[in-house]
């Protein structure tokens, strides 16, 4: 198994940690070659959602990876890349749901949600299809405000939906690779 990282901005290193410990191959994806190699997944890893989008656009990723994504690679969202895969986005007073979106998961991202730095918290919750609940870290997180009718959610915290699956995409509005839990990577895994 073969997992491709997005890493233009944002938490990738810390995913590739969490790869590494679960003696899984993965490469990065800076530029449009990258993408050309073998792969079996993508992770889209927390940062800011405008600049990576932005930087997907500009380097000619986002036709290809949203491409792929369509028809059927696993790919799994945190925090920024929650946003990025959501269909729809709100939150912001400028226009967040820009041309640089991959759109592809019928969801509705609510941005910022938690507010900026100071709202940012962690908890232990309920995920769906792991036994016991797991750490959950929130920076400057957003949520889903609302969910297509084929998306499964996986973890409410606090009312809000924090974690979900539709077919191949998996997204968190928190970041599971910074804590040392590697169940939720495990179970994007299981997905592939």
């Amino acid at each position: 198994m073969r997992v491709a990282i997005l890493a233009l901005q944002g938490a990738f290193l810390e995913h590739e940690e969490m790869l590494q410990r679960l003696g899984v191959d993965f490469f990065e994806i800076r530029k449009l070659s990258d993408w050309q190699q073998s792969k079996d997944a993508l992770i889209i890893p927390g940062g800011e959602s405008t600049t990576i989008g932005k930087l997907l656009v500009d380097l000619g990723l986002q036709t290809p990876i949203r491409k792929s994504i369509e028809e059927g690679l696993p790919v799994f969202g945190t925090c920024a890349g929650l946003i990025l895969l959501a269909k729809n986005v709100e939150g912001d007073s400028e226009n967040t749901h820009t041309q640089s979106q991959l759109a592809v998961m019928d969801i509705t991202a609510m941005r910022n949600a938690y507010g900026r730095q100071l709202g940012s918290f962690y908890t232990i919750a309920p995920f769906e299809g792991i036994d016991k609940d797991v750490p959950m870290t929130f920076i400057r997180a957003p949520f889903i405000k609302k969910v297509g009718s084929k998306v499964k959610v996986l973890s409410v915290v606090n009312g809000n939906v924090v974690a979900a699956r539709e077919r191949n995409m998996l997204v968190t509005s928190f970041h599971p690779e910074l804590n040392s839990d590697t169940r939720i990577h495990q179970y994007f895994l299981d997905m592939i």
